[in-house]
């Protein structure tokens, strides 16, 4: 049943993508999305808009997310948590045999370490959440860039204030990043450690694509 929902989620989302596009709203490219499909990935990502989940769960055929216990409360939203069996983030502990059960599943599990939207003009500042569970499940980690131009659906902005031409939405899939130097230190050193690299690799990233123009 929850295989099923991943992938009708997973069929709904493109859809939704697609339709934006030929709407005129948005065009959107990307650099190595064929990687999303393999199975069994932790996937990180920095998180400037509102749609970046909508992305990328279009794009990974069985994707795992992890949600706010804020929306089990959520008429609107509950059944459809409990029926893609999404985690929700009320217990760490809980939340990291999960994601383990998820991985070993074949299920891709997506996580933004910033734990919300990223702050327009403002540095990256990232969680330890997404660290923790990839020392914790020893998972290696597939990062993926994402820009938006011009910026729309960020931090603090409503829904409706889009800007006033088409904005491009464009990913870049990078190669896989190994995590076992950061598995000799204990599990709360090793996540303060790789949190910080994160930190400054997705920062040196993002600027880079924005200096090229992706």
């Amino acid at each position: 049943r929850e295989q099923f929902a991943k992938k009708l989620v997973n069929k709904g989302f493109l859809l939704f993508v697609n339709i934006m596009r030929t709407l005129g709203i948005l065009t959107y490219s990307g650099e190595q999305l064929h990687l999303l499909e393999q199975p069994g990935q932790l996937i990180i990502a920095n998180h400037p808009t509102l749609i970046d989940v909508v992305f990328l769960i279009s794009m990974v055929p069985s994707a795992d997310c992890i949600v706010k216990s804020d929306l089990l409360v959520n008429p609107f939203m509950r059944g459809a948590i409990r029926f893609t069996g999404y985690i929700v983030n009320d217990d760490p502990e809980h939340v990291i045999e999960q994601a383990v059960k998820s991985l070993n599943q074949g299920n891709s599990l997506i996580i933004f370490p910033e734990g919300t939207r990223s702050k327009r003009n403002q540095d990256l500042v990232f969680q330890r959440g997404a660290a923790n569970i990839a020392v914790r499940t020893k998972s290696d980690l597939r990062p993926v860039i994402i820009t938006c131009r011009p910026l729309t659906l960020g931090k603090d902005e409503k829904w409706y204030q889009i800007p006033s031409r088409r904005f491009h939405y464009h990913m870049s899939v990078r190669d896989v990043l190994d995590i076992k130097p950061y598995l000799i230190q204990w599990p709360t050193v090793s996540a303060r450690t790789l949190t910080k690299f994160l930190q400054q690799y997705f920062t040196s990233e993002s600027n880079w694509n924005e200096r090229i123009g992706t």
